[in-house]
């Protein structure tokens, strides 16, 4: 019995364990990842997919998306919702985020596993998903075109001049590209973490369906910018930027 228990003792010293990407924490650290797991859903994944969608009404035309924006504009405390439902979620995602990123390990090189690779394409697009949306965030909201003080009138030109750069298209496909698989496989962590999958066959069948997510969202995102890029410039109300 003796000698037996010390050959499993000796054999599982030798393997050493990969990335653990379900691993939950302990104390503090566990409230916190797990505030941090479902603000990626509710409500930063809420708000990304309804943004989405919102700026597909660029494909409709100059007056379709200025309308969306005048409509999301308006809603009523629309400042108290930006800053409870996106901002201070964003923030405390993004920076807690950038805390599990630098905490975290990865060793893909040494254990080329799916699931490390899925680890390390989660850290990596969520470091890219957190400069594109502060970009994103600062140029769309604080700079430029005032669409909180009735500017509404002027977003499409002012993200059709932006997109007159070739580099500010390819940071936009980049940061569309990044989010959208961010976003997804933060939603098959998620159900993981949670106990939504249980076993490794949910799990995979529930990664296809995170898959098509990601596939989705990155589809309507690329279909967005040629709404803007298509359209000739005639149709495009001057505006002046800051």
């Amino acid at each position: 019995m003796a000698s037996s228990a010390s050959s499993i003792d000796t054999s599982s010293a030798r393997i050493k364990q990969g990335v653990a990407p379900l691993r939950a924490g302990q104390g503090y650290s566990f409230v916190l990842r797990r505030l941090h797991s479902l603000s990626g859903i509710v409500p930063i994944g809420a708000f990304l997919i309804e943004h989405f969608i919102s700026n597909s009404e660029a494909t409709k035309g100059v007056q379709a998306y200025n309308d969306q924006v005048k409509f999301l504009t308006s809603l009523p405390f629309v400042h108290v919702l930006e800053w409870v439902f996106i901002f201070l979620p964003l923030l405390y995602h993004g920076i807690y985020g950038l805390y599990i990123w630098y905490k975290g390990d990865s060793n893909v090189g040494e254990y080329p596993w799916t699931g490390n690779w899925l680890y390390t394409s989660q850290r990596w697009t969520g470091i890219i998903a957190f400069i594109y949306i502060a970009y994103h965030v600062i140029d769309m909201r604080f700079l430029g075109v005032h669409l909180m003080g009735g500017g509404y009138q002027n977003a499409f030109s002012k993200v059709w001049f932006d997109f007159q750069s070739p580099w500010t298209i390819a940071f936009y496909v980049i940061g569309i590209v990044a989010v959208s698989w961010h976003f997804a496989y933060g939603v098959w962590l998620f159900a993981a973490k949670w106990g939504l999958t249980i076993g490794d066959q949910a799990r995979r069948k529930f990664g296809y369906i995170c898959a098509a997510l990601a596939i989705l969202l990155i589809g309507i995102g690329l279909w967005t910018i040629t709404g803007f890029v298509q359209t000739p410039a005639n149709q495009v109300p001057y505006v002046e930027h800051d």
